[in-house]
């Protein structure tokens, strides 16, 4: 067993790692609402709305769903990692109510620095996690990068009649959440203290495929997954693009076992913290503190799916209201 601590090879972890919300939206700000003169296929989800995964209409009402996502290291066993970084770039088709079907791999890897073996263990890990989707592996592509960098481009299939997307969620629709909040602030510790939370690793590699049966069988079309914008920038986007506000009772949110006390002992990313500035002028927080400000706004890393309805098992964390000054309302 290897004693390399491969978060301390990279500058942030998982999520935590994405650039800004904010900031990414400006960069994206002019390629959305285009396409080809001549397109081949319609373009069913685009970049538009952020949306958690592209869908393109294939004959007979299904579409075809794809998306990509890597990170740097969030935990420090390698083998681990690839298990995490997996069910976080599945989530998105699961997301879209759809159901994996091929992935192939994008690594990053520092050759010079960290042996070929810490590798081949992202590798493994990443296809038994595949593997338990039901999803091929086909292949991928590597790099020499100065940070370990893992992930997958996935492709999956969905029903058009039962696509979940993030701009249809209306008001009166409960607010539910299929896993408790805190990987972000736990996986913070973990880096610094080297104590991994068993917690927030079972919570990471568990697929959000269950969840997404439940949801579509439950009659849902309006859901996210919870990454790393955090629970308030999902949610945010969410409402926004579907011209409604969301209400959160706080009270309402699960969360990991320790995960308020790491923020309270000073275990907050610098990811967090531009997620709550991101969504502070457009969210009511005076009902709650700094602390409950920084929870909700955790960056995670393989969250639960956020959806508009009640799905069995899922606590109803709040609902979607008519839209008012705020476009999210913590209560």
């Amino acid at each position: 067993m290897t004693t390399t601590r491969l978060t301390q090879y990279a500058h942030g972890g998982g999520c935590a790692c994405k650039i800004p919300p904010g900031e990414l939206e400006a960069v994206v700000a002019g390629l959305t609402h285009t396409g080809p003169r001549d397109p081949s296929s319609e373009l069913v989800v685009g970049l538009d709305d952020g949306d958690d995964a592209a869908v393109v209409r294939l004959p007979g009402g299904q579409g075809l769903v794809l998306t990509t996502d890597f990170f740097t290291p969030v935990v420090d066993d390698a083998y681990t990692f690839g298990r995490i970084a997996a069910a976080n770039a599945l989530s998105d088709v699961y997301a879209m109510g759809g159901t994996p079907t091929v992935a192939v791999n994008l690594l990053g890897w520092p050759r010079d620095v960290l042996p070929a073996e810490l590798a081949a263990e992202v590798l493994r890990g990443g296809l038994e996690v595949a593997h338990e989707a039901g999803c091929h592996v086909g292949g991928g592509h590597s790099i020499d990068s100065p940070e370990p960098t893992y992930g997958m481009a996935v492709t999956g299939l969905v029903d058009l009649d039962r696509l979940i997307r993030n701009d249809r969620a209306a008001a009166g629709d409960a607010i539910s959440l299929t896993k408790p909040l805190g990987v972000g602030t736990l996986n913070n510790r973990m880096k610094a203290t080297g104590e991994p939370s068993p917690e927030a690793i079972d919570s990471m590699t568990r697929l959000n495929a269950e969840a997404s049966v439940a949801a579509v069988a439950a009659g849902v079309r309006a859901g996210t997954d919870v990454t790393g914008f955090g629970l308030l920038g999902h949610l945010y986007k969410m409402a926004r693009a579907s011209g409604v506000t969301a209400v959160v009772s706080a009270a309402d949110v699960p969360y990991l076992a320790g995960a308020r006390q790491s923020v309270a002992d000073g275990f907050v990313s610098g990811g967090t913290r531009r997620n709550l500035d991101w969504v502070r002028p457009h969210t009511d927080l005076t009902a709650v503190g700094e602390d409950d400000g920084l929870l909700l706004a955790d960056a995670q890393t393989s969250g639960g799916l956020l959806l508009a309805g009640e799905v069995p098992g899922a606590p109803v964390i709040g609902e979607f209201v008519a839209a008012g000054e705020f476009a999210v309302v913590v209560r």
